[in-house]
Order: structure tokens, then sequence, then C-alpha cells
């Protein structure tokens, strides 16, 4: 419960003060209704009482009522505005937390279980505490001043209540045991759930090409009856509170009136037996109170151990340590020569023994257009990653302006760089917003034109216009078009370097070489890195790096490499016909 607490501001605690304060006060009122109660039955029987002493006590239990009931609801809002908003703002500190994660945090969790986590996890979390709030602090209120009350009018009762409290204490705590395991394996099947539902949205189209609904729907209907069967066994183990705390009533009720028999048996006078049934009618009513509460609590310790997991759950988001550090650097210097520099840069995925890039090594001067070139999983694209510091450097080091990227802040890094990924990742909104990412205002109608025309996008622009909807992930719009928008978005930024991972693949052949050469003519100042597949991609950047299993098989210019490195002319070979070998 740390972390609900944690999550309080000044208002919360001054919320959760006044209903501790509102529900003291109830209390209080509830436990006067069994002494009017007894006073009633005493003027009832005793002669010469008056209908109007009957009526005025009468009067004050229903005033009592009254006022429980009209502080019950401001007790209930209070504590739903406390539990509402200290769960917006738990959420709130999952999401900034997910946020600082980087692709080396992320694989510690998966995606399924980070969106259940700031779904599903906290909406647990908020419903137990908007009933739980008033119930946790009731029931412990009442059960201490009910047995205080009945200890000081006959203490022969008060065994009862203490006995019926102690059990079901034993007993909460046996099912707690019983559960919280499975609760935790509960919500981790769930993630599980959400992986296959959302795996089977977001390749709806493979699926139905290879027509594997019926393979989906089974995967789907073995997570979800593992879910159910869980499911079962915590309420299954939970739902025995109930007929407990019935079995538990009735006993007090039968103790009762077992042990005021009794007393009554063996007292020496009227007066003496009256003031005893007086005493059974209260404490019933005290008894009554102090179970019910009781039974309203168990509701909250049914629901508890899928809370108690929750929490852990997001605590385990919220303390988990980033891999990656910010520096303290904000700048470097704009008139150093080399832009990039890798040092004998290795590097290996946390899952893996052996090192996907090994001694590293190269330099790109400011201003000049990089390429890298190799087979499928040498390595080209976690160059890229290292570069934008998505994972961290096993061995050696990359320096950006002449400074480590260890030494920068994580912000001024990325505002350095301009990225376009391997899969183009649109935006919901319009071609606007998808441009100007992460920009609300004073957008420049001259950059955004700008933008598109170096990335070859004017034509479809122009068709569906700046403000043409944009689907969740740009499913209206094709490879190409989703690829030129994403090269346009960065473009837009204005960035010192510019990193194109294999982000021309779904473009042809003249659109490649118009934009290639857009890109030579209007950002000259900036230096550009692209990785690539293609020769005809490559074969004009200022310096090529040739990459083979993760080590650098050869470095220099289209020509150079042509005649010097087997492995780079052995791919041009394979893509270039021999006239285009001798041009080139």
């Amino acid at each position: 419960m740390s972390r609900v607490f944690k999550s309080f501001t000044k208002r919360e605690w001054g919320l959760l003060v006044i209903t501790v304060g509102f529900v003291i006060v109830q209390v209080i009122l509830d436990l006067k209704i069994p002494e009017f109660m007894s006073e009633v039955t005493t003027l009832v029987q005793t002669e010469g009482s008056t209908m109007a002493e009957i009526l005025m006590v009468g009067g004050y239990m229903l005033l009592c009522s009254i006022l429980s009931l009209f502080i019950t609801i401001l007790t209930g809002f209070c504590a739903a505005k406390a539990a509402t908003k200290a769960c917006m703002k738990m959420r709130e500190d999952v999401y900034v937390k997910t946020n600082s994660f980087s692709m080396a945090d992320i694989t510690n969790f998966s995606i399924a279980s980070l969106i259940t986590r700031t779904t599903n996890d906290i909406t647990q979390i908020q419903t137990v505490l908007c009933m739980g709030f008033v119930i946790l602090i009731r029931a412990p209120f009442m059960c201490i001043f009910a047995i205080n009350k009945i200890s000081t009018n006959n203490p022969s009762f008060s065994l009862i209540a203490i006995v019926a409290v102690i059990m079901f204490l034993c007993v909460i705590g046996i099912l707690l045991a019983m559960s919280v395991p499975k609760s935790r394996k509960l919500q981790k099947i769930i993630d599980g759930l959400n992986t296959v539902v959302r795996e089977h949205l977001t390749g709806v189209r493979v699926v139905r090409a290879y027509n594997a609904e019926g393979y989906h729907e089974e995967k789907f209907e073995k997570t979800n009856q593992e879910v159910a069967s869980t499911n079962t066994f915590v309420n299954a183990t939970m739902a025995f509170l109930n007929p407990f705390m019935s079995s538990l009533m009735s006993g007090i009720t039968l103790a009762v009136y077992w042990i005021g028999a009794a007393l009554i048996s063996e007292s020496g006078s009227p007066e003496a037996a009256l003031t005893i049934f007086s005493d059974m009618v209260v404490f019933s009513s005290y008894a009554t109170m102090i179970i019910l509460s009781f039974m309203v609590l168990t509701t909250i310790f049914m629901m508890l151990p899928r809370t108690l997991v929750a929490l852990s759950r997001i605590d385990e988001v919220i303390n988990f340590e980033n891999k990656i550090k910010d520096g303290s650097k904000t700048s470097g210097d704009p008139t150093f020569p080399v832009a990039i520099e890798f040092k004998n840069v290795s590097f290996s995925y946390a899952e893996s023994e052996e090192n996907v890039l090994e001694n590293i090594s190269f330099r790109i001067h400011r201003g000049e257009t990089a390429a890298f070139i190799g087979a499928t999983g040498s390595g080209k694209s976690t160059i890229t990653k290292l570069i934008l510091r998505n994972y961290e450097v096993t061995e050696g080091e990359i320096l950006i302006d002449g400074i480590n990227v260890k030494e920068y802040t994580q912000h001024a890094l990325r505002e350095k760089l301009g990225f376009v990924s391997q899969t183009a990742v649109l935006f919901n909104g319009d071609i606007t917003s998808n441009i100007a990412f992460g920009i609300e205002k004073n957008i420049s109608n001259e950059n955004l034109n700008k933008a598109v025309e170096i990335a070859q996008a004017k034509d479809f622009v122009d068709q569906i216009g700046f403000d043409g909807s944009v689907s969740q992930g740009g499913l209206n719009l094709s490879g190409g078009q989703k690829q030129r928008v994403s090269i346009a978005r960065a473009l837009y930024k204005d960035a010192e370097i510019y990193i194109f991972d294999d982000c021309f693949s779904a473009l042809d052949y003249r659109t490649d070489r118009m934009l290639r050469e857009k890109l030579r003519t209007q950002t000259k100042g900036s230096t550009k890195l692209i990785v690539a597949q293609r020769i005809s991609t490559v074969k004009d950047a200022d310096v090529i790096v040739v990459i083979d299993q993760g080590r650098v098989a050869g470095i220099g210019t289209h020509k150079n490499l042509l005649s010097e490195n087997a492995l780079y002319r052995e791919i041009a070979e394979s893509q270039l016909s021999k006239e285009e070998l001798n041009y080139a």
C-alpha cells in the first residue's frame, strides 16, 4: 500500500483525514442507536413510562440514522475523490516511467504487460480503493468501539465478540495465503491473453491470408481457458468467506442467547433479569454491526489478492532501474570536424552470449553522407540503435562531435538526430501532425512543404491535403507513402545528423534516386547515415561501410570498394548488370 500513499498529494491526504473523521462520527452515531433501542425496551417494560418519552427516544434514533446516512454519502464522495486522484497520479507515473525506458529496458517487460499494468492493474487498484477506504477504516473502528461498549455494559458478552474477530482474522489469513500466488499467476496470464489478442489484431491481414483464424482461435482458447480456471480457483477460495460469515453471525446470536439465558436464570430479581435482557438486545445489535462491517470487508478481501499483485506489478515498473543513464552535457562542439566516430565498439544483447557487433571502428566527417551495406542480420541496424542510445555499447565508445554519447542527456542527443526507422511508424491524426510530430504550435508551412518535396511525397500529399486523415499505424496509406511521410517527419526537424535505417526499401528506383538527389542538394550541412540493401542507394555516398557478420569488412567509396573489396563486389554483381558496373 506504500505505492498508494506515495501517490497522495496534500489534497488527497486532506480528503483521507476528512474521511477518517467522518467515519468516526458515523460509527459513534451508529453505536448510539442500540443504546436508544435499549432505552426504548426498558421504557416499554417499565410501569409509568409515557408515550412521549418513548417517542422522544425514538426521535433520537431516527435523527442518528439520518445523520449517519448523510455522513455516509459525504464519506463515500471524499474516499472516491482521493482514490481516483491517487490512481490518476499512479497511472501517470507508470506512463512517464515507461516513456523513459530504452529498448533494453522494455525487453524486461512485454508491451502487452506494460499496457495491462497501465490499464487493468490500476483500474483494479482504483476499484478496491474507492470501496476500501471507507470499509477498511470503518470496520476496525466499529470493532474497537463496539467491544468497548460491550465490555463496559456487560463483560460476559465481550468475549464472544473477541473470539469472533480472531476467528475471522485467522480465516482471512489462510485464504489470502492460498489466493495471492494464484492472483499473481492470473495477472501474468492476462498479460499473455493481451499478447495473443494484440498479435491477432496487428497481423489480421496475414492471419486471413493464410486462413489461420482457427490456429489463432486455438491459441486464444488455450490462454482464455487458463485465465478462467485460475480465476475460478481464486473466486472459489474467497467465496468461502460468505458462508463462513453467515455461520459466524448465527453462532454469535446463539452464543448471546445461550449466555443471556444462563445469566437471567442466575439473576435473583426481575430488575436484574430486565437489565440482562436489555444488555442482550444491545449486544445483539452491536454484534450485528460488527459482523455486518466485516461481511462488507469480505468484499474487499475477495478483491485484495489481485490488488496486492497489481500494486507489486506497478511498483516493479516504477522502481525499475533504467539501464541507460543520462549524462549532463546538452551540446557538443558544432565546429568539431568529425560528426560521428565509433572506436572499437562491440555489442551483445542481454540475452545473447555472442557479440552482434565486434570491434567496429569508423569516422564520418561533418556534412558527409555515409552508407552501411551488408547481408541481412549483419548488424547494420544495430549500429543506428547504438547511436540513438537505445542500447549501451558493451565495449568501446561512440563519439558525436567529439563527445561520448553517454555524456549527453538523452534529450540533447536525440535533438541532434533525425531518425527514420525500417518500419514506418505513423500516428492517428493527419499528415501535418505526423510530419510536425510533437509540435503543436508555430508549425511552419514553408518547412512542411520543403520536407514533403524532398521526401518525394508531394504528389499524394497534394491529393489528400495536409489535413488528410491518417489512421492508427497509417493503415490507410501504402507502404511507400508511409515511408515518405516518415522521411518528411525527420527532414522537418532540420537535424544535424539524419539516420535513414533501410527506409528506402518500399520506394521504386526512380523515387529512390530523386530522393537521394534532393537530400544531397537540400541538406548539404547535415551528416547523413543511410542503411540500405541496394547498391543503387549507397553508391553515391561519400563513404561506404561494408558490414559482414558484425565486423567491418571494408570502408571506402563505391569505386574503391568495387575494385578492392570482394564482398562489396559480390553484392554489386548480384544487383547490377556488367554495363552498370563498368559505368560505375
